[in-house]
């Protein structure tokens, strides 16, 4: 599932393409919106919402879409649409055209009544107005279940809104904490909040989660994808485990010796 910082790029290029200037053509290839026409409407803005996208198009509407475990947006030039059944949105000026495939949500509301598709979310990672202020919020949601694993917490988006199995593992290895370590045993929630916000804002210009520092092909992540290889840091061997969350079992890694088990 693509994480808050591959999202806000996304918003980023949609913005890019589209902003500013009248659609031409719009092609919701979903059954409740088949009819929907936007052309004629110019594209407001588009902005990321946690792993949300919102494009605003006059006339107060919104066109709202979740990438889920397997959807992105082309931007390609104006002109003949690819031929794939997974093509699910089409937004097109006279200059470009984002191609929306395999998207996990596609619905079309009142822009006055976004937060009833994304009120629910946590404090936004990579919100432009992030602070101390969104930080403390995020700590106050995370607190509100002591007795829920840190593994699953994290990866609660009305928690927090942006992490994804890769930062999950990535920043608790960082700050040492076991997954399967309880909520209210987690020493130093500021800083595992903190940090995460610095990790997301440090990669959402590129492509990938650079965790390590390093840009070098495999080298990118300390523990994340590396079950049975050595941990970079102490030598140990890296697990790997199933934790549940909110969209059900999702594989997790951790060193044994780095992040100590609860207990």
């Amino acid at each position: 599932m693509p994480e808050g910082d591959v999202v806000w790029l996304t918003a980023r290029r949609l913005r890019e393409a589209l902003a500013g200037r009248p659609l031409v053509r719009s092609d919701f290839r979903v059954p409740r919106f088949a009819t929907a026409d936007l052309s004629g409407r110019a594209v407001l803005d588009a902005v990321s919402r946690g792993k949300h996208l919102l494009v605003r198009v006059e006339g107060g509407l919104t066109v709202h879409t979740h990438l889920l475990m397997e959807g992105r947006w082309q931007i390609r030039r104006a002109g003949p649409v690819p031929r794939d059944h997974r093509v699910r949105l089409v937004l097109a000026n006279a200059e470009w055209q984002a191609v929306g495939h395999s998207l996990g949500l596609v619905e079309l509301l009142r822009t006055a009544e976004e937060h009833e598709a994304v009120g629910h979310l946590g404090p936004d990672l990579l919100d432009p107005g992030w602070g101390p202020e969104a930080a403390a919020a995020a700590v106050a949601r995370l607190e509100e279940d002591p007795g829920r694993t840190i593994g699953e917490a994290v990866l609660d988006q009305t928690r927090l809104a942006g992490i994804g199995n890769v930062y999950k593992a990535e920043i608790l290895f960082l700050r040492g904490v076991h997954p399967w370590t309880l909520v209210g045993n987690v020493p130093g929630l500021l800083g595992l909040v903190e940090l995460s916000h610095r990790l997301l804002d440090l990669n959402k210009e590129r492509h990938g989660h650079i965790t390590t520092g390093d840009l070098a092909r495999g080298r990118e992540h300390w523990v994340y994808g590396r079950a049975g290889r050595p941990c970079r840091r102490c030598g140990t061997r890296v697990e790997r485990g199933d934790q549940t969350s909110q969209a059900g079992k999702r594989v997790t890694y951790w060193c044994p010796h780095c992040q100590p088990a609860p207990g």
